[in-house]
């Protein structure tokens, strides 16, 4: 049957709507974004920055080849490229490993990586098919330093579209998180001032004494101290820089999650609540 013949068909029958619903098909099946560290899309996903729409899917990020802008020129995904927004910054150093979580698999032609208009890393994929729902690749910035935004794009091999992906450098810095700075604890260690063993010498008389019931009670507290450590039955303590596989248990905050996708927490701001793309609440 022809063309023509199925078009003339159709408007007979008043499907004419249902063919047009059809041709977008040409559109990539698969996405993914860069998840490690974690991109501006990530952290769109995990609400650690108001973002619109890409919060709902920041692996839909895709576009024609050959841009160089983080929303691959969707209205809707703009926001991506507001440089103002308080993006983490994640502290880096030399050669870097950045993750892509892949949702769907689909031919790769190749990853590239740019800083400004220089390509700092190309990774040709020979059109196959991945064999992995997570893509690692080890990209040297050591010719750079100071505060840098990546961009990452996966071209895909059987289609004119790429995904984006921008993610904020501080390379040979420190990051903008501030989650490291409670290690305060360190002070309950200093109050062991030498000057109150010395006078223990002298009143050898008063030692025997201290059986006042008001002296022992203090050893009650420890029973607080198992409390924090101990695991839930569910699974380990959710941990930052652990590697996890799919179908893993993990505690966070008393509830226990499963692990969806494999992937190495690169980011402390990954916990399970904030990433529901990679645990689900058991």
């Amino acid at each position: 049957m022809g063309f023509r013949t199925l078009s003339t068909l159709g408007a007979a029958l008043g499907l004419a709507p249902l063919l047009i619903a059809v041709l977008p098909a040409a559109t990539a099946s698969a996405h993914g974004y860069v998840s490690g560290p974690a991109s501006r899309q990530a952290q769109c996903q995990a609400r650690t920055v108001s973002c619109g729409p890409v919060q709902y899917e920041p692996q839909s990020v895709e576009g024609p080849k050959g841009q160089r802008n983080c929303s691959a020129g969707l209205t809707n995904f703009k926001e991506l490229d507001d440089d103002s927004k308080p993006w983490t910054v994640h502290a880096v150093r030399g050669s870097v490993d950045f993750t892509w979580t892949l949702t769907a698999l689909h031919r790769t032609a190749s990853y590239e990586y740019y800083i400004g208009g220089t390509r700092v890393g190309y990774f040709d994929e020979g059109n196959k098919v991945p064999s992995s729902n997570t893509q690692t690749h080890k990209v040297d910035l050591s010719g750079f330093s100071g505060k840098q935004k990546l961009l990452a794009i996966w071209n895909i091999g059987d289609t004119s579209n790429a995904f984006y992906s921008c993610v904020d450098l501080n390379i040979g810095g420190t990051s903008t998180p501030t989650t490291t700075r409670p290690t305060t604890p360190p002070t309950t260690t200093r109050p062991t001032d030498p000057t109150t063993t010395p006078p223990a010498t002298t009143p050898p008389a008063t030692t025997p004494r201290p059986t006042d019931p008001t002296t022992t009670r203090p050893t009650a507290p420890p029973t607080t101290t198992p409390n924090p450590t101990q695991p839930d039955p569910g699974g380990s303590a959710w941990r930052p820089h652990a590697s996890y596989k799919v179908g893993d248990k993990v505690t966070y905050q008393g509830v226990t999650y499963s692990c969806r996708q494999a992937h190495t927490v690169h980011d402390p701001n990954w916990t399970p609540p904030n990433t529901p793309a990679l645990w689900q609440r058991s």
